[in-house]
């Protein structure tokens, strides 16, 4: 869906496969792709700004399934039942009901909604490292009324999903905050993204509020970097980088605001 009085640049194949891997790369070792994805795609104008949440949600769908089977199987003995099955659960219904509505919204609205998503995203990004998380202190599942707010909380995360916020920092300060084992939380923000992008690629795809040749590009060249995270790369020291992903977004958040108060041109 293109508004008129917008111009995008037309990105190479070869490009568009280059970022979706290294977007699903930096998810893997747990950055996160959507907000990386948004800030090149609005400060590249590759996507038209109504166009990212939709090309997020439908391109970056199977390599994030991907990433989930592998963390699952990585894993697997830090990952407790009820707990994984019903905050994966709660957040897709979020992204089911949260695009239906968002799918709607005209430019400007999707626009400031955005700014406001990645403002949010750079403000857990922030306190997920100004925190010290520990890898190894906390329960690996949660019970009685912490596994009834994670649960509610995975509702709104897989809403915000919809605006092409991502739900790695928000799950990850949550549950944080609710007392859980670092490394458990990765199975649950990986198998909660494999249930959350699809249901809202679904909603986006029907709308045709995406852009297609770029989301074919991460959906191909995202698996790659996904393989090559999990089993060749396995981690880096990234504290540096993240605090330069946290600036990114906070420019990206006023770029688009900035756009949002733009006059709509009307075609003749």
């Amino acid at each position: 869906m293109t508004a008129p009085g917008t111009t995008t640049r037309r990105t190479s194949m070869p490009a568009l496969l280059g970022l979706g891997a290294a977007a699903n790369f930096f998810d893997t070792l747990g950055i996160g792709s959507f907000a990386t994805t948004t800030a090149v795609l609005v400060l590249g104008r590759m996507v038209e700004d109504d166009d990212i949440p939709g090309t997020l949600n439908v391109g970056h769908a199977i390599p994030t399934v991907s990433e989930a089977i592998i963390y699952i199987i990585l894993l697997g003995g830090l990952i407790d039942v009820p707990t994984i099955t019903s905050m994966v659960l709660a957040g897709g219904i979020g992204a089911w009901f949260g695009t239906g509505i968002v799918v709607h919204w005209p430019r400007q609205l999707m626009q400031r909604a955005m700014a406001i998503a990645l403002l949010i995203t750079a403000g857990f990004m922030a306190v997920r490292m100004l925190a010290s998380l520990s890898l190894d202190a906390g329960t690996i599942g949660f019970s009685g009324v912490t596994l009834v707010i994670a649960v509610l909380g995975s509702v709104v995360i897989g809403s915000l999903t919809s605006l092409g916020i991502g739900n790695y920092a928000p799950t990850m300060a949550m549950t944080y905050m609710l007392g859980m084992n670092t490394k458990a939380v990765f199975p649950i923000m990986a198998a909660s993204a494999s249930l959350i992008l699809p249901a809202a690629a679904i909603r986006f795809y029907r709308s045709g509020r995406f852009d297609r040749r770029t989301a074919l590009a991460f959906a191909i060249g995202g698996i790659p970097g996904v393989l090559v995270a999990a089993f060749i790369v396995k981690s880096l020291p990234l504290g540096v980088v993240k605090w330069v992903v946290v600036g990114v977004l906070l420019y990206t958040s006023a770029t688009l605001w900035m756009s949002s108060r733009r006059p709509v041109k009307v075609a003749a």
